[in-house]
């Protein structure tokens, strides 16, 4: 009887137990995470702005007399005075980007009373102007981990493809993150439906993966945007300025292997 009885102990348990199990493993393979990479070295020393150049809308390259770019205790701030970004003097490709963000309180014209608005731009090619050929992470109240594709990049994302023209009324597409909800252009807006972004004033972790031409968007851990089909797959980095005031800290990149 004990003999018995274990034995439909078993037959009755270990198949479900099993079968959880090898659900479990193909959920995790199933879901898309950061691949493998190498070091991750510091993209900004924290002390000063080497390695980047600075782009101003109204004073260009290099010049920046109103201190839009500023290092404080290791620190990247962003005044959003005017628009521009700093860019990387360098082209990166196939590569792993973590960097932290948190918002200000300024906010100057265009964007003054609206959801504060910034973004880190990536693969950016061609002339160095504000807007250039590029793809980028949106960060913005409300749609943190959004894609635009600009100037004439494009992706797969959902099975749809989005391709921007070089120019005109095409040249700028939104690809709202997986479960976003609707966006109102208001300061302090908060997503009720999918929201990604920690509370005011809190920081938040960005992870940005450009494996060849496959995009994976990451805020706070989790998945915002896959995107596949990507036309463009290296070139410079920019923080954007877009007239939020913005903090950016412990920016590094890593090699995928």
């Amino acid at each position: 009887m004990i003999r018995g009885e274990r034995k439909m102990h078993f037959r009755v348990f270990d198949v479900p137990i099993i079968w959880l199990v090898l659900a479990a493993a193909g959920l995790a393979q199933d879901k898309p995470s950061v691949p493998p990479y190498g070091k991750l070295l510091p993209l900004f020393n924290e002390r000063d702005l080497a390695g980047f150049d600075t782009l101003l809308e109204k004073h260009g390259i290099n010049s920046d007399p109103e201190k839009v770019f500023q290092v404080e205790k290791g620190v990247l701030h962003i005044s959003g005075q005017e628009f521009g970004g700093l860019v990387t003097q360098k082209e990166y490709r196939n590569y792993y980007l973590r960097a932290e963000f948190k918002w200000g309180e300024k906010t100057y014209e265009p964007r003054l009373g609206k959801a504060r608005d910034s973004g880190i731009q990536y693969n950016v090619t061609g002339p160095l102007k504000v807007w250039p050929r590029m793809m980028e992470f949106q960060i913005n109240e409300g749609g943190t981990g959004d894609m635009w594709v600009v100037g004439g990049t494009g992706a797969t994302v959902d099975g749809k493809t989005h391709e921007s023209t070089s120019s005109g009324p095409g040249a700028y597409i939104r690809i709202a993150h997986t479960g976003r909800g609707p966006l109102v252009n208001a300061a302090g807006y908060r997503d009720p439906v999918g929201e990604l972004e920690k509370p005011h004033g809190q920081w938040n972790v960005l992870e940005l993966v450009v494996d060849r031409d496959r995009i994976m968007y990451f805020v706070n851990g989790k998945l915002a945007i896959l995107g596949t089909n990507a036309n463009t797959t290296q070139g410079k980095i920019l923080f954007q300025s877009e007239g939020s005031e913005v903090y950016f800290r412990k920016m590094k990149i890593a090699m995928l292997k």
